[in-house]
């Protein structure tokens, strides 16, 4: 807000190909500008079908967030010799769409880079990536 290229990049990352490719996408735009990576996995709500599995579900997404961290970890000593960018995970609950948008407004996010979706349905309905694009709060990038 008001500078001469983004302080701050989200990236949305669920484990996907797309969003493997959007973080990598997002953190080279991040190196190259200087700018924080914000990486986000935003993890699912249990709906009325799975509320009996609650906690197991509850158990799975933080499973899967602590895989990603993991693997956010290992890249970073991959490539540490050729490039630092300073980043963060974050992780919270709710439908992708509504994290990354809360996410994206209170980190004040001069960019968010996403995947395209791999889902049929998103076709018909939408996906996060155009809900973001939409919303026309910030510049959107969707990496196939």
């Amino acid at each position: 807000m008001g500078t001469d290229g983004p302080d701050v990049v989200l990236a949305g990352l669920d484990g996907s190909d797309s969003s493997w490719r959007a973080t990598a996408y997002a953190a080279g735009l991040a190196r190259r500008q200087g700018a924080v990576l914000a990486v986000a996995y935003i993890q699912p709500i249990l709906g009325a079908a799975t509320a009996l599995a609650g906690a197991a579900v509850e158990e799975t997404t933080q499973e899967i967030a602590e895989e990603l961290l993991a693997a956010l970890r290992e890249a970073e000593q991959r490539v540490r010799e050729v490039w630092k960018v300073e980043w963060r995970f974050l992780t919270v609950r709710g439908d992708p769409y509504t994290g990354l948008a809360k996410l994206a407004d209170e980190l004040r996010a001069d960019a968010v880079v996403v995947g395209v979706s791999e889902q049929a349905g998103h076709k018909v309905i939408g996906s996060v990536a155009v809900r973001l694009v939409k919303a026309g709060r910030w510049p959107v990038t969707v990496v196939p």
